[in-house]
């Protein structure tokens, strides 16, 4: 029979002692899916730290799972399509964990013809030939031959965000440190401080009008007790004041609340603001895109416009010492442009190459730099040796240095619209880390935000970044 076509066995055609099987390895994607369509998020199912405690001592599949593959086995192949499922009664006998190889299969018992009704022994088996789970199941077969060409399903790919996890973990376990927010006069960045602060990340300072952010608490519902207010005329008074606190060491983070950024900045970069150093400020976009195998840094899509060699240089070495920070020894730098070819008509290409050069001769410390590369030769290594690219960085990259603000901004949006990526925000270069958020990030980009400057504000031993 054609394996693009499903065909069935009729009532008429049924003897006693048939059978018929399907494999399935378990996966961790099985697992996952299975929870999504079934909000089945029992965390011995998905949860490693919690199932090591649990009875068996590892992750299990869930036994409906594994029970929906006797299903498969009765709608598409005995009897097969035009199957009835009447009922079922399951015997679970072992744990199922990933990585097993079951086989279920079902084999018929007695037939009835009143109603066509077909009773079947249904079992599962693991590949030490071990039952893991038996029963018996009674259809309707039917009547009339069927054959029928298999569905094509649909590509389906998990998104999964849990890249930042271990460091919101990390953060968690270090002491409380003080954060400014900035002029929170917003139900979104009230409801964020306090987040932050229940997720025991940061301890907020509110800064600003004293009055409206006690309204916008109470329009976001939550309550302000135990958090600390500083209350300041208006939001220019508000970043400089959340400045002064900086540097006199009573906050070691500020964030952004729902002041506009410019003003925010200004006042750090203000002369003889005190936050000031050599490096120029740069932004960077801590991101987890769920189609990329590890973290990723986008430089700098919020701040520099149109930087200058030089501000390139300061750029990318703010985002390395960041990944120095999260325990990362030598990260992987992509000088991004247009193509991955010198051409003195693109001066993006021509910054990549001499930033290059200037990482070889330790102007850019701790990290490998290569470029220009192209979007798809800097994250995919099947790009990379099809143009023919032989670098350690090429398909491997942790941070994407962008050519301009807007070419960088543009690439932060669209993995985040459209590649489903959470960004967490954060300006560098200053004498304490600057949480920087736009009011339609979602709360998950808060938090991760928030994890990352106390990370960067306290120093620690490194925290061990996985590198391919």
């Amino acid at each position: 029979m054609n394996e693009t076509f499903l065909k069935n066995r009729t009532f008429n055609e049924l003897r006693v002692g048939d059978t018929a099987s399907l494999v399935r390895i378990v996966g961790r994607d099985d697992i996952d899916l299975f929870a999504a369509v079934s909000g089945d998020v029992n965390p011995a199912h998905l949860d490693a730290t919690f199932a090591a405690t649990d009875l068996f001592g590892h992750v299990v599949a869930h036994g409906m799972w594994t029970a929906a593959l006797i299903s498969a086995v009765l709608g598409t192949k005995l009897p097969g399509p035009g199957t009835i499922y009447l009922s079922q009664d399951l015997h679970f006998l072992k744990p199922v964990a990933p990585g097993d190889i079951v086989t279920a299969t079902v084999q018929v018992r007695e037939k009835t013809p009143d109603k066509h009704l077909v009773v079947l022994d249904t079992t599962c088996t693991n590949q030490k030939g071990e039952q893991v789970l038996t029963g018996t199941a009674t259809v309707i077969a039917p009547t009339r031959t069927i054959e029928w060409p298999t569905t094509r399903l649909p590509d389906v790919s998990l998104r999964r965000r849990d890249r930042y996890e271990h460091f919101i973990r990390d953060a968690r376990s270090l002491p409380a440190i003080r954060a400014a927010v900035v002029h929170p006069c917003s139900p979104e960045a009230v409801l964020a401080a306090v987040e932050v602060r229940d997720q025991g990340l940061l301890e907020p300072l509110l800064v600003g009008p004293v009055a409206k952010i006690r309204a916008a608490a109470e329009r976001a519902q939550v309550s302000l007790d135990g958090i600390a207010i500083e209350d300041v005329p208006h939001s220019h008074a508000a970043a400089a004041h959340a400045v002064e606190l900086a540097v006199a060491g009573k906050v070691s983070v500020l964030v952004k609340g729902s002041l506009h950024t410019d003003e925010l900045l200004g006042a750090v970069v203000a002369p003889g603001s005190g936050l000031r150093t050599e490096r120029r400020i740069s932004h960077v976009y801590a991101m987890d895109v769920p189609a990329y195998d590890k973290p990723l840094i986008v430089t700098d899509a919020a701040i520099n416009i149109q930087p200058t060699l030089e501000q390139k240089c300061d750029i990318c070495q703010n985002a390395v010492d960041l990944l120095h920070g999260l325990g990362m020894e030598t990260p992987k730098v992509a000088a991004l442009a247009a193509v991955e070819t010198v051409n003195p008509k693109m001066p993006a290409t021509l910054d990549a190459a001499a930033l290059t050069v200037m990482a070889a001769r330790g102007q850019i410390s701790g990290a490998l730099v290569d470029g220009p590369l192209a979007f798809d030769n800097a994250i995919s290594p099947d790009a990379a040796r099809t143009k023919g690219i032989h670098s350690s960085v090429a398909g491997y990259a942790d941070i994407l240095l962008v050519p301009d603000l807007e070419a960088g901004n543009m690439l932060a949006k669209q993995l985040i619209h459209f590649a489903g990526a959470v960004a967490a925000g954060l300006v560098l270069g200053a004498r304490v880390p600057i949480v920087l958020t736009s009011r339609s990030d979602p709360l998950t980009a808060r938090v991760a935000s928030a994890a990352l400057a106390k990370l960067v504000a306290t120093p620690r031993p490194a925290a061990g970044l996985p590198t391919p």
